[in-house]
């Protein structure tokens, strides 16, 4: 034995990293999000579908964009609970049509 136990945690790396790894993250898919929100909010108000059903995806990416300038602000843990409120208003559109 070299005096070195099994159960040693390896170094985690640089902090700064980590975050700066989370606030592009948040900020990339929340613009993702946001942008097939609003893909698919023109795709439906293209079709004959219920106005809600636009309206709900347009609104989910609304708060998806708004994730990911909170994301990149470095609000990170926000954004990700603004991400999943996003995709469940788009979700509860996708329910209505």
């Amino acid at each position: 034995m070299n005096g070195r136990g099994d159960s040693e945690i390896p170094d985690a790396g640089d902090p700064a990293e980590d975050a700066r790894r989370a606030r592009w993250t948040a900020a990339g898919t929340g613009a993702l999000l946001a942008l097939v929100g609003l893909a698919a909010s023109a795709l439906r108000f293209a079709g004959s579908a219920p106005t809600l059903v636009p309206a709900a995806y347009a609104l989910g990416a609304v708060v998806c964009a708004l994730a990911s300038v909170l994301g990149s602000r470095g609000r990170t843990r926000r954004a990700l609970w603004l991400l999943i409120a996003g995709a469940m208003v788009m979700a509860m559109g996708d329910q209505i049509d």
